[in-house]
């Protein structure tokens, strides 16, 4: 999922950015590309993470599975 957000301003670190539909978006200004202006328009894109999740997953399933001293069978 792809979305375009306009840089409205800069206020201090944050910068004020605006979606195509007029909603705004608060982002630091240091994780935005070094050359960015007011004006210029940024893609954002979205996207899932499954093995990530899996992996987070996994890793609590065992921190619990420590805490409680049992093995999965």
């Amino acid at each position: 999922m792809e979305y375009s957000l306009t840089i409205d301003r800069f206020e201090n670190e944050k910068a004020v950015l605006k979606t195509e539909k007029g909603e705004t978006i608060i982002w630091p200004k240091d994780k935005l590309p070094a050359e960015a202006k007011e004006g210029a328009v940024l893609i954002f894109t979205i996207a899932g993470n499954k093995e990530k999740e899996r992996n987070k997953k996994d890793l609590a399933k065992d921190i619990l599975n420590e805490l409680l001293n049992t093995e999965e069978n």
